[in-house]
C-alpha cells in the first residue's frame, strides 16, 4: 500500500527520533540507560534501513520487528509503570504507527 521510499523515510525518521530521544533523556535526567537504549534502538533501525537497500522487504520487515518490540516495551512501561504520556506513552503510540506503516509497505 505504501511505497518502499515512504517506508525508508519513515524508518530513518524513527531512528533519528530514537537517537535524539535517548540523548535528551540523558541530558535532562542523567540517565545512561536512556542514552544506551536510544542509541542502540536507533542503530538497529539504521541497520534495517541500510539492509532495505539490499533487500527491500527483508530490511523493512526487520525495521518493523524493532518497532513492534519497542511498541510492546513502551506500552508495558506506560500501562504497568509510569502512566505518564511522556515518554513511554508517546513512544508506544509512535512505535505502533511506525510498525503499521512499515507493515503496510511490505504487504
Amino acid at each position: 500500500m505504501f511505497s518502499f521510499l515512504f517506508a525508508r523515510i519513515l524508518l530513518g525518521l524513527y531512528a533519528l527520533l530514537l537517537g535524539v530521544g535517548g540523548y535528551v533523556g540523558y541530558k535532562k535526567a542523567g540517565s545512561k540507560p536512556s542514552l544506551y537504549a536510544g542509541v542502540g534502538s536507533a542503530a538497529l533501525c539504521l541497520l534495517a534501513l541500510l539492509f532495505s537497500f539490499l533487500h527491500a522487504e527483508r530490511g523493512l520487515q526487520a525495521g518493523a520487528a524493532v518497532a513492534l518490540a519497542l511498541t510492546i516495551f513502551f506500552n508495558f512501561r506506560f500501562v504497568a509503570g509510569t502512566r505518564k504520556l511522556m515518554p513511554a506513552g508517546m513512544l508506544a503510540i509512535i512505535s505502533l504507527l511506525v510498525f503499521t506503516g512499515l507493515l503496510l509497505s511490505v504487504i
